[in-house]
């Protein structure tokens, strides 16, 4: 793809689920750049984060996400395109009235510690996603599904409520690896034992995390022996590791620091819209913010554009609560679709806070390097609609064990889009969603729209009820949704084969090569 180039439409069809049938030709396993032979040379990649954690299930961190997907299989896949292809199981098929869900295993594949996967570890996996006490972040993605049973080594039945047309693609993030039944998550915090292209060689912590190639892995082989996740907790220090060869590769998402990493000559870099988004998060259970005039108020007096245009130099677009090309929300149809602080005022007034409100709000410094700025603008527009951000930076590791907990007033934050808004929001935004109080909002609306989403196939119409449920969240102001960007995929000549994708997988490591 040439830089900067994007075609929605190609990934809009490519995001059409089909709930019928799924044939096992096509696999992410196999190299979009031909079979070549496997390198003798290691990958460095330069990280700004060590991983808060090595249990996939629990995974919410960007790094962390990084690292498990190389390391872990899931039932099903996205390629290149998102589209969603075999993983673990080589193909599935869903009954007439869409309440049975029959997955055919690939047979023959091994964890890393040399045990058989088979039946018996899917529904082990399933079962315990599913149990509240796992805390598992991706349980809400299985709330159709009423049991799982194994009737042979290499089939497994979901029996479903009915219709779940985001199922296929929820079963694809790393949150829903498939683990060995014998492990527990004490284990696999510090040996992870997955069915990935790689498992682990090395750690140290924060410094390192070395993945040796998995010579045992289904699918295509990684072309490098072994890949280096180097931490280096600035942007700008990893573009100096890259000019003098210490690191090969890197997913930057401030556009200066890519800027100045291509200006140099040596290093391309390669540029990808992204499916996630920036948002000020509101938990709607605390304080002034209980009020939906106060967070109306919020959304007011935020000048997206002044936002994206200070911290990332304009290079992305506002964006609504959906950012899925075949879902997307339009922007202009808020309360608010630009800044206006006389309405802010009015709001405020509503609420009877016309002199103003303070909102304590959490701040990641090193999972993305755009978050302060962010912070320090929405503060300074804030300010002049009597509302005072009051900030607090916290390390990657801090932040998220603060966010999962709902641990604050407001939260700058970026998280990762899916293809599907379903696997994007029905954790949040629904009363029996597994982090409902990290979002601090649902309704019984929002819960039938939600449930009128899964269940329906045809794709205009699942159109038409995402949009109501992009209304209802705009309406209502639970987060301020401010934009979406790209990131730059910088790499040093040799390095070979990397796909960058929307969703900002790295799971292409596995076709990467170094020369």
């Amino acid at each position: 793809m040439p830089r900067g180039a994007f075609s929605a439409v190609g990934i809009a069809a490519a995001l059409s689920i089909a709930l019928t049938s799924c044939s096992s030709s096509s696999s992410p396993g196999s190299s979009p750049a031909g079979t070549g032979a496997a390198s003798g040379k290691s990958l460095v990649v330069g990280v700004t984060s060590d991983p808060d954690t090595l249990f996939p299930w629990k995974a919410t961190q960007f790094q962390a996400v990084n690292v498990l997907q190389n390391l872990y299989g899931t039932l099903t896949e996205f390629d290149k395109d998102l589209k969603v292809v075999p993983g673990l199981a080589e193909s599935w098929q869903t009954s007439d009235d869409g309440k049975k869900l029959t997955l055919k295993l690939r047979q023959g594949v091994t964890f890393a510690d040399g045990s058989t996967f088979d039946s018996k570890d899917v529904k082990s996996s399933l079962d315990k996603i599913m149990d509240e006490k796992t805390a598992a972040v991706a349980r809400a993605s299985l709330s159709s599904v009423k049991s799982v049973e194994a009737p042979d080594a290499n089939t497994v039945v979901l029996e479903l409520t009915g219709p779940d047309a985001a199922l296929p693609a929820n079963l694809a993030t790393v949150n829903m690896a498939m683990l060995s039944s014998d492990d527990t998550e004490e284990k696999l915090n510090t040996t992870p034992n997955g069915t990935g292209p790689f498992k682990v060689k090395n750690r140290v912590a924060s410094q390192s995390i070395t993945l040796a190639r998995n010579d045992a892995y289904w699918g295509e082989k990684p072309k490098v022996p072994a890949v280096e996740f180097r931490v280096i907790p600035d942007e700008s220090s990893i573009v100096s590791a890259m000019q003098s060869g210490n690191v090969q590769l890197a997913v930057f998402n401030d556009p200066l620091v890519a800027q100045t990493a291509e200006g140099g000559g040596t290093i391309t870099v390669t540029k990808t819209p992204q499916l996630n988004y920036h948002v000020l998060q509101l938990n709607a259970q605390h304080g002034d913010l209980k009020d939906v005039n106060v967070r109306l108020a919020i959304q007011c007096a935020i000048d997206r554009k002044q936002v994206l245009d200070t911290a990332a130099l304009g290079e992305g677009e506002v964006t609504g609560p959906i950012t899925a090309p075949l879902f997307k929300s339009d922007p202009n149809k808020r309360p608010c679709p630009a800044r206006d602080l006389t309405k802010a005022a009015e709001y405020l007034s509503k609420a009877g806070k016309s002199g103003g409100v303070t909102v304590k709000t959490i701040v990641s410094q090193g999972e993305y390097a755009t978050s302060v700025n962010e912070a320090q603008n929405l503060k300074a527009q804030l300010a002049e609609a009597k509302i005072n951000l009051d900030l607090e930076v916290l390390e990657s590791g801090a932040f998220v064990d603060r966010w999962v907990a709902a641990d604050f007033d407001a939260a700058v934050a970026l998280n990762g889009g899916r293809p599907d808004p379903d696997g994007s929001y029905g954790r949040y935004f629904t009363s029996k969603g597994n982090l409902n109080k990290v979002a601090g909002y649902s309704s019984p609306e929002l819960d039938k729209l939600f449930a009128e989403g899964k269940a329906t196939t045809d794709e205009a119409a699942r159109k038409a009820i995402y949009d109501q449920v992009s209304a209802k969240l705009e309406e209502n102001a639970p987060w301020i949704w401010l934009f979406s960007g790209y990131t730059y995929t910088a790499t040093t000549a040799g390095v070979q084969g990397f796909v960058p994708m929307a969703s900002g997988s790295l799971q292409y490591l596995r076709t990467t090569s170094v020369s």
